[in-house]
């Protein structure tokens, strides 16, 4: 595991409810298990994404791992404050996940592989704990994917610092269109992927504020002190950016940004 990109303040915290909100309905419309299935999963950080999984899915029993006990901690609070009792919560490493060959049903993840050095190994990993037949569902953004109008170069360079920060901790903040390739040579079949679009304009200011304020421009600030220190951008340079970032979220603005949701089977 990679150290998180985007730290663990409570801003941060703030930040991953907010995407969680604004995407529930894009990005989990259509994660649906069986009564009675047992999920596992994996990676649920603060349990932003958990939350939503379980109300969905509130037949269902829900394993939730994380390599983290502070975030778990938050996870649990969480999901016992909107009323879910199917969630049950451990600290284990994804790499070693503590538990019998083919205990699961179902694997859920969701923004965890780009954080990763070796994301196949943990698929492969992840697979060994999945019964033969059952499904993994991955979600991840992709970095390459954002534009704005207006964009400039000021505005592109800070996303790219984004990017490049990530890459220097041993991520990929461009995973999302590798879902495919990692998941077919991790030996799953019947991979299909979809992508899902966010896009923005004045006609929905609740987007406007909760994904491209809340989540993606963020998401992209957070990593300023980091940028700075390193020489990735000079404050000039940054301000502007984030200024011009802002700029895009204004009445004649724009934002767009896909993630990409892959089902495969064991």
């Amino acid at each position: 595991m990679t150290p998180y990109v985007h730290g663990y303040s409570s801003r941060e915290f703030d930040r991953l409810a907010d995407q969680a909100n604004a995407l529930s309905e894009l990005l989990h419309h259509d994660t649906s298990y069986p009564a009675g299935s047992l999920v596992l999963e994996c990676g649920c950080g603060t349990g932003a994404q958990t939350a939503f999984l379980a109300s969905r899915n509130s037949a269902a029993h829900i394993v939730s791992v994380d390599v983290s006990g502070a975030s778990l901690e938050q996870a649990r609070l969480r999901v016992e404050a909107a009323g879910h009792g199917n969630v049950g919560f451990l600290q284990a490493d994804l790499f070693e996940l503590p538990f019998a060959e083919g205990q699961f049903d179902h694997v859920f993840l969701c923004f965890v592989l780009e954080h990763l050095t070796e994301p196949a190994a943990a698929l492969r990993a992840i697979q060994r704990v999945l019964r033969r037949g059952g499904t993994i569902t991955a979600i991840e953004g992709d970095h390459g994917s954002w534009f704005c109008y207006p964009q400039t170069p000021e505005s592109s360079r800070v996303v790219q610092c984004l990017v490049d920060m990530q890459a220097r901790l041993g991520g990929d903040s461009l995973i999302g269109r590798r879902l495919y390739p990692l998941l077919a040579e991790a030996g799953f079949r019947d991979v299909r992927v979809s992508p899902r679009m966010v896009y923005v304009d004045n006609s929905r200011p609740d987007l406007v504020g909760s994904f491209s304020k809340n989540t993606f421009i963020a998401m992209v600030e957070g990593v300023s002190g980091q940028a700075l220190s390193l020489g990735l951008i000079d404050q000039r340079t940054w301000d502007k950016g984030i200024g011009d970032l802002y700029r895009a979220t204004e009445r004649d603005g724009t934002f767009c940004y896909t993630f990409f949701k892959a089902i495969a089977v064991r």
